[in-house]
């Protein structure tokens, strides 16, 4: 059985799922923790993504940390072909899996039965450069005529994600997916444990947690990040904290505003997980601070796994 903890940033998903490795094992169901969030793939990249420590970790085993460089590009289907991996090997010695983070897309490709649409090497290749020629705000008008949802979606200023958007079009002749259907299908038995925090305890948490990522020296990792080649890499350069930090360093932003910045796009960031993760059906939701939340998620463990629909009622996604 796959457990998966989601949830907003900020709602205590690290903390409940080292208390449930640590009461599984003692009850002798030895359990290893699966990470799920984008940016904590990145190296290096600590500060700003509240990534445990080894001692922070209590000796459970944690895979999908520190997997890429800061020049790497983070996909979604490379993602779920190692998530997978690590969760088939996992199960395979009798341990259970425990996938954690907020990453909407990343938690489902792994939870769910998502099929990514392919890619066309000279496709990708004209759309990025019709991207660099015209710049993302026409790639932007293309995709609301063929795809307003996805356009919605993708906004009008990532252009990585616009050129797949379009690509998909192209390729298949559908839409671009990435949402849920009402009923999807479970790629293995699971459980799935939501936190929540009402929006005027979280607000204030969210807040205080990026002053402490300033505190802690988040500008200083950024600027130590230079010299691995951050500002090159496609997916960590935009990462929410890391580019208001490297704002700083290049002296285009105090740090007030980049502190500011940061809040903002973090309590944004808040908004758009919880809408993603209330599609999720049969959750088991848990106000974050609860004293008896980690009784309350073994127990519901307990209660079994997560119904089956048929595959082909779920439609594809894409990274």
């Amino acid at each position: 059985m796959l457990i998966a903890v989601i949830g907003s940033t900020g709602t205590g998903k690290s903390e409940l799922s080292l208390d449930l490795a640590e009461q599984l094992s003692a009850r002798g169901q030895p359990a290893e923790i699966v990470n799920a969030d984008a940016m904590q793939l990145y190296s290096g990249m600590d500060i700003g993504t509240a990534k445990l420590t080894l001692a922070e970790r209590r000796g459970i085993p944690h895979h999908l940390l520190d997997v890429l460089t800061v020049t790497d590009e983070a996909t979604v289907s490379n993602y779920q072909t190692d998530a997978r991996k690590a969760i088939t090997e996992i199960l395979a010695r009798g341990v259970v899996p425990i996938l954690v983070g907020g990453s909407g897309l990343y938690v489902s490709s792994v939870v769910f039965d998502f099929r990514f649409p392919g890619t066309d090497p000279e496709l990708r290749t004209r759309l990025e450069s019709e991207l660099l020629q015209t710049g993302p705000g026409l790639m932007y008008s293309r995709l609301q005529a063929v795809d307003p949802q996805a356009a919605l979606r993708i906004g009008p200023s990532n252009g990585r994600r616009l050129v797949r958007a379009l690509e998909i079009v192209e390729l298949t002749g559908a839409p671009h997916l990435a949402a849920l259907p009402a009923e999807p299908v479970y790629w293995q038995p699971s459980v799935l444990l939501g936190l929540r925090t009402p929006r005027e305890r979280l607000t204030p948490r969210l807040d205080a947690r990026v002053e402490r990522m300033w505190a802690a020296g988040i500008v200083d990792e950024a600027r130590g990040l230079l010299a691995a080649g951050i500002e090159d890499g496609v997916t960590a350069s935009r990462a929410i904290g890391y580019a208001q930090a490297l704002g700083q360093v290049h002296g285009a932003l105090s740090a007030a505003e980049a502190i500011e910045a940061t809040q903002q796009l973090t309590r944004r960031y808040a908004r758009r997980q919880v809408s993603w993760f209330k599609r999720y059906a049969h959750t088991h939701w848990m106000d974050s601070d609860a004293a008896d939340r980690v009784e309350d998620a073994l127990a519901h463990i307990d209660r079994g796994g997560a119904p089956t629909f048929p595959a082909e009622d779920l439609p594809a996604a894409a990274p």
